[in-house]
């Protein structure tokens, strides 16, 4: 019970976590479950809901929520529970690319507020954008670990998990040492970097 109400986990498919024949109901399970007031957790299902931009989405049904609303709602109903924790299984799995930004813009607030958000993803590109560190697992172990630079920068590891360079850093391996570019392997990832570097060749 104690670890439940500082960890909180959001399944990669929302279905799999939404049960309840209303919206408040889902949210108000996990405060509810844990001895809070009939007033108290009223205050958290409101609080919870207009913290994910579903306020007026109290009494609809869940299944009748696009896929992002429903995230959205099983994020609510972690945040209900006021958690210190919250890990996330593929957040940005079948949204479209709207949707999964606005998910993780939410995720990047609640991070800035001071709570810790755990990823669990294979789309390397949102890492370098949002993650502060980053562990790379490969058959249930990790082998590596550290800042996304310092992960991204090791090609070989990256692609022994079977996995590739954000997309900015794969062009830029394309573009090492022709035309000149040379970037020692330091690949930039994200736009903001690419347009850095590019500028210093430039000068």
């Amino acid at each position: 019970m104690e670890v439940r109400q500082k960890v909180g986990i959001v399944f990669q498919n929302p279905d799999d976590q939404l049960f309840a024949p209303s919206v408040e109901e889902d949210v108000a399970f996990g405060p509810m479950n844990i001895g809070l007031s009939q007033e108290e957790v009223e205050i958290k299902v409101k609080e919870s809901l207009k913290a994910v931009g579903m306020e007026g989405y109290e009494k609809k049904a869940p299944h009748h929520l696009s896929g992002g609303q429903k995230k959205r709602v099983a994020i609510a109903g972690v945040l209900a529970m006021n958690p210190d924790i919250m890990v996330l299984d593929e957040p940005t799995a079948g949204l479209d690319p709207k949707g999964a930004s606005q998910i993780l813009q939410l995720l990047y607030k609640l991070n800035q507020e001071g709570m810790t958000i755990v990823i669990s993803t294979h789309d390397v590109d949102l890492v370098p954008i949002y993650a502060n560190k980053v562990f790379l697992i490969n058959d249930g172990e990790i082998i590596k670990e550290g800042s996304p630079k310092e992960v991204f920068y090791d090609v070989d590891t990256v692609r022994e998990a079977n996995l590739r360079l954000p997309r900015i850093a794969h062009l830029a391996e394309v573009l090492d040492k022709k035309d000149g570019f040379n970037f020692n392997g330091e690949y930039p990832l994200t736009i903001g970097e690419a347009r850095r570097k590019i500028l210093e060749f430039i000068k």
